[in-house]
């Protein structure tokens, strides 16, 4: 009828007992590759997530807040700031006086030098076609 063998045939080789120590003296389990693969897995995503990290907080540019204004007469205006971030270059930023409606009445562009210190405070003065009111940076920039 069918020429089918009396007990099941299995697929797998019998292994010898000489290979048997060979696979155990070096180390190999079932499954021991897959827990490579998770910690290898999980230390590419830490070293992914830490670039990431310093990455973004080496793009961080500088920054600059308004301290004071002072109309010192009908011409000129001046305006004191907080750079902060400079990393010893020098800065340039520019500077904006209004009038009472709000029309840009002075604009300058000043260079600022290098400095180390995490913040640091300068007055520039900005000159006025008429009397200002009021003045403020508006932009700065490493150089």
């Amino acid at each position: 009828m069918t020429d089918l063998p009396d007990h099941p045939v299995s697929s797998r080789r019998n292994l010898s007992a000489d290979e048997e120590e060979e696979r155990s003296s070096t180390g190999f389990r079932p499954g021991g590759t897959k827990r490579w693969w998770i910690a290898a897995g999980v230390l590419i995503t830490i070293a992914a997530l830490t670039a990431t990290w310093f990455g973004i907080s080496a793009t961080r540019g500088i920054s600059w807040g308004q301290a004071g204004v002072k109309v010192v007469n009908d011409r000129q205006v001046d305006v004191t700031f907080d750079v902060v971030d400079q990393r010893d270059r020098p800065v340039r930023c520019t500077l904006v006086a209004y009038d009472v409606k709000h029309a840009t009445v002075g604009r300058v562009s000043v260079e600022l030098p290098p400095s180390s210190h995490s913040s640091t405070r300068y007055t520039r003065s900005v000159r006025t076609v008429t009397q200002a009111v009021t003045g403020e940076v508006t932009h700065c920039e490493l150089r």
